[in-house]
């Protein structure tokens, strides 16, 4: 099992890889690909010359293509719903850019791949524009504006986490920062609500508490935060909002004020908010964190450090 909680086993949907990887999708099957191994997994420049210099093939057919060539390599039979397209053009010219989504067992996930445009060849991961600024470019789509944090406001270091209050990974990565950040005095950790409804039945209930808990108080709001992860295995969904109440309410929040806030539809809306974003920046699983912009999917302890250290350095 990867880390962290994902709507689907990441096993199952392992469409993004760290780095691209150039696979032929005509002329030999998935398992034909899978035997040659390394050599299939590479796209030197003279080959990949040859297909951009190819008529290019139609959307339609490229569709059809991919939806096969994946259904074969990762074995998705008729229990999953596979759709790709629309084909479109992407940054890089010689390439099409090919949104694939896949839904089973009640959840979905998303990813993009590039083909070139003879239909020849599939890269799996992400487009890097290497002139821009990949890491500032996600840190700027983050709003963190009105978010739950603590540290200095101006940290030279800034973790953002999207985190599920249900989630036992987020858990884990919650003892893991009660460890590191009193080593990092110049580290502000900003959470972020993305809660996994479909998996996790009180995740949103918790959430939208949350929310209403921060606007009593910061200090309050992160008491109630790591009582919840304490006592996840207290908490079901027939008992979920007496609970999280209790809990808030031991964490300082006034119940008067705390429960016409949870059932405002309006601090709904503010958790959706925050998931919209986690979407924009491709979130598909609990715990998300980025370090600087930098993506840490999980609770790796030795990972985390080895961002902020870099960080602090450079």
């Amino acid at each position: 099992m990867p880390p962290g909680t994902s709507i689907l086993s990441w096993s199952t949907l392992a469409l993004a890889a760290a780095i691209f990887v150039g696979i032929p999708i005509r002329g030999q099957s998935a398992a034909q690909n899978n035997s040659n191994g390394k050599q299939s997994a590479q796209i030197d420049s003279k080959s990949a010359g040859k297909s951009s210099a190819q008529a290019p093939a139609a959307s339609g057919s490229i569709e059809r293509r991919v939806e096969d060539f994946l259904r074969k390599w990762y074995a998705w039979g008729p229990d999953f719903q596979v759709k790709v397209g629309p084909v479109k053009p992407s940054p890089a010219g010689n390439l099409y850019e090919v949104p694939i989504e896949v839904s089973a067992q009640g959840g979905s996930n998303t990813a993009v791949v590039y083909v070139t445009k003879d239909g020849h060849y599939m890269l799996r991961g992400d487009l890097q524009d290497l002139n821009g600024d990949p890491l500032g470019e996600t840190m700027r789509k983050l709003n963190l504006q009105g978010a739950a944090s603590k540290g200095p406001a101006d940290a030279k270091i800034v973790l953002v986490e999207f985190g599920d209050l249900e989630c036992p990974s987020c858990r884990q990565l919650d003892y893991v920062l009660r460890a590191v950040l009193p080593k990092y005095p110049q580290v502000r950790l900003v959470f972020k609500d993305f809660p996994l409804e479909t998996i996790h039945p009180w995740a949103m209930t918790a959430a939208i508490t949350g929310r209403c808990v921060l606007q009593q108080g910061s200090d309050e709001f992160w008491k109630y935060h790591d009582s919840v992860y304490d006592n996840q295995d207290l908490i079901s969904p027939e008992n979920a909002y007496n609970k999280l109440v209790e809990f808030a309410v031991q964490a300082g929040a006034t119940e008067d004020k705390l429960k016409p806030c949870i059932a405002d539809p309006k601090t709904q809306e503010w958790v959706h908010q925050s998931m919209a974003e986690g979407h924009a920046l491709d979130v598909t699983s609990t715990p998300t964190t980025f370090v600087d912009g930098r993506r840490l999917v999980g609770a790796n302890q030795e990972v985390l450090e080895q961002y902020i250290q870099f960080d602090s350095t450079h």
